[in-house]
């Protein structure tokens, strides 16, 4: 009977246990995948890129007055709507740029990269909302992984939008960035040229990993990996398969690679494990005293420079012999 008694309370404290983690788990993966969104936010986020990139207010209110810049949206094969924004070059162009922005941000949050690319170098944009954020759908950010899908679908919209012949650069900024990486490593379509990539994560599993430590003190084992688990049920996906450092290994697409050299959100260390696995063409710019997604910000004319000079060959067409 004693023995009864003392089984059955090992089982109660283990079912306890059980259940204080999988609700720390759920706690968890709400707070990282359902934070409160100023992505959510579109008047907060125009008047942030205003005031944080003035040089661009002029070319968003020109293509404002001369309604040049236009929605768009399409259908996740899961029934979420998504949208997007476009606009044109000035003049008729194959080269397209498709801008992914990152963590809580959303597509107006991305507009001085849309200004480098239609202002500055005269390409055709195209601007999505990830899920769960803008305009866009979605009960959860997806971190990139599921993203990835969602961008290709946008990717095979393009040329409906911008003709057949086009020539498109995608270029992701912090979770942004790990989706380009994400998307790299996937069958693409040979209008495909090539990548830049500001500030990604090596993978999901990583960044969480390192805000668990940093801001609960926690390690791994067990919060992350209940956490991990409970996002497969949830979202159909897991920390561990969402790798920009796995799928930059298969990619063999030219890609240029920036980081802020002073990033503690996303490490810069990171940066060179994602450098050194993805296979040659490659580029890399690391900007001395610069924090999180803030390169072209401090260095404007800097990074749009190195932009063009890395993508603008792989862009330019090739002379017919």
């Amino acid at each position: 009977m004693k023995k009864k008694k003392i089984l059955i309370s090992a089982i109660v404290g283990i079912l306890v246990l059980a259940g204080i983690f999988i609700g720390a788990g759920l706690y968890m993966l709400d707070f990282s995948l359902r934070p409160i969104n100023r992505g959510k936010d579109i008047k907060s986020s125009m008047t942030y890129i205003r005031e944080t990139y003035p040089q661009v207010v002029p070319w968003i209110d020109s293509l404002t007055q001369c309604n040049a810049l236009r929605d768009t949206f399409i259908t996740a094969p899961d029934g979420i709507r998504l949208h997007a924004f476009y606009a044109y070059s000035s003049k008729p162009t194959a080269n397209t740029a498709v801008i992914i922005h990152g963590y809580t941000d959303n597509a107006i949050r991305m507009f001085h990269i849309g200004y480098l690319y239609n202002h500055s170098l005269d390409f055709n944009v195209l601007l999505p909302d990830l899920r769960y954020s803008g305009l866009s759908e979605g009960d959860a950010i997806q971190m990139g992984w599921l993203d990835r899908k969602d961008v290709m679908q946008w990717i095979n919209v393009a040329p409906h939008l911008f003709g057949d012949s086009l020539r498109t650069v995608v270029h992701g900024i912090s979770m942004g960035a790990a989706t380009t990486m994400m998307l790299s490593g996937e069958e693409l379509p040979t209008y495909i040229k090539c990548f830049v990539e500001d500030c990604g994560y090596t993978s999901v599993w990583d960044q969480f990993e390192k805000e668990l430590q940093g801001m609960f003190h926690l390690p791994a084992f067990p919060l992350l990996y209940i956490t991990s688990w409970i996002c497969q049920l949830q979202n159909g996906w897991n920390f561990h398969e969402a790798s920009a450092l796995n799928q930059v290994e298969k990619c063999h697409l030219p890609m240029l690679f920036i980081h802020g050299g002073n990033d503690d959100f996303v490490p810069t260390y990171m940066i060179y494990k994602l450098y050194d696995a993805k296979p040659q063409p490659k580029s890399l710019w690391v900007v001395p005293e610069v924090d999180h997604a803030h390169s072209y910000r401090d260095y404007p004319q800097t990074y749009t420079k190195k932009v063009q000079d890395f993508i603008m060959p792989y862009l330019s067409p090739k002379p017919s012999k």
